[in-house]
């Protein structure tokens, strides 16, 4: 696969790569600070923010709903507490899409079940994504995959083989498959991360592959982009002191604003693999670059032996590499000697 299409967004061979400005659940369960997110991605230049959305009930047993959950990072007593505490509702989630739109964004979010799927399905998301834990999740891969979409599949914290049947389980539906490298770890220690997957997962399976990065910093989403990336996703925030588990594997604004900026010139920088002087490098050239010069004076009808010639800039005469080329030629004029050799100074007919 070489493109496919996101809302108005083409990915892929060729196509600059589609940022996703991940908010996930660090608006804290607050309206207004997932719109404040949302201009924050907009200003960086972002081409998508997305969130995260679940049917609590449906994501865990009773028992794991019920698990206590008491620490610094916790909005609720128990861990369904705080995950419901986290979930917006779905005209909330049509207040976010529609200020995104305006800013000119795409609208995205991770569903974790299929009830999920289908609500992001009612505001018409132009594609979905799969979080790393689904990547064993089949029934909700095929669900994703039957509405046609466009599908992004983190696949963290998985084996090569899992990710063999969860790419078989979306081509069962359709090729629309982004597969991003990602490491399950909050943050992740860089020699965890491991981005040659990226070559790994082109070769393998012949689909578009991207990078989702918990990493501090920002070095990392121009390398996946040099190595093939062609969709980048970060988590951000705020502020990475806010409470919450997510915002110390998150960029604050100014991170996330260098990130799209460093990944544009990266772009910029690649190229097209043309190999080229270019029109500014001939100045330079001709300041820098070694000529073949006269060592000593050489009257008109000199044959030429290595010892009469040397190299010197500037480059504005025949191009050292062809002293070699020049020599048993016949000097066609009186050249003084430090003189830059010009075409026409030596006739390479000296029988």
């Amino acid at each position: 696969m070489r493109t496919l299409s996101i809302g108005d967004r083409l990915i892929g061979e060729g196509e600059p790569a589609f940022i996703i400005a991940e908010a996930g659940i660090n608006h804290q369960g607050d309206e207004q600070i997932a719109l404040r997110l949302i201009e924050v991605a907009a200003a960086a230049g972002a081409d998508a923010v997305k969130f995260q959305k679940r049917t609590v009930s449906r994501i865990l047993t009773r028992a794991g709903l019920e698990m206590p959950y008491v620490n610094p990072n916790s909005f609720g007593p128990t861990y369904g507490e705080h995950k419901r505490a986290l979930e917006f509702d779905l005209d909330t989630f049509r207040r976010l899409q529609r200020r995104a739109h305006e800013l000119g964004l795409i609208f995205l979010a991770s569903a974790w079940d299929e009830e999920s799927v289908d609500q992001l399905e009612a505001i018409n998301v132009p594609a979905h994504k799969a979080a790393s834990a689904e990547v064993t999740n089949t029934p909700l891969l095929e669900h994703m995959a039957r509405t046609g979409k466009p599908l992004l599949l983190s696949t963290g914290m998985s084996t090569l083989e899992e990710v063999d049947r969860a790419v078989a389980s979306v081509r069962r539906h359709h090729d629309q498959l982004v597969l991003l490298q990602c490491t399950s770890t909050y943050p992740s220690d860089f020699e965890a991360i491991n981005l040659r997957v990226i070559n790994l997962y082109r070769q393998r399976y012949g689909l578009l592959v991207g990078y989702s990065g918990h990493e501090r910093g920002i070095a990392l989403g121009p390398v996946a982009v040099a190595l093939g990336a062609c969709v980048v996703e970060r988590h951000f925030t705020l502020d990475r002191t806010m409470k919450g588990s997510d915002h110390a594997a998150s960029l604050e604004p100014a991170g996330l604003e260098k990130l799209v900026r460093d990944i544009r010139a990266t772009e910029q920088a690649l190229g097209d693999g043309v190999k080229r002087m270019i029109e500014g490098e001939w100045p330079v050239r001709r300041k820098l670059a070694k000529s073949v010069v006269s060592a000593v004076d050489l009257p008109a009808g000199t044959i030429l032996a290595r010892h009469h010639l040397t190299t010197k800039g500037p480059g504005i005469g025949l191009p050292a590499s062809d002293i070699e080329r020049l020599l048993g030629g016949r000097v066609t004029r009186d050249v003084p000697a430090d003189t830059v050799l010009q075409t026409g100074d030596v006739a390479l007919d000296a029988s």
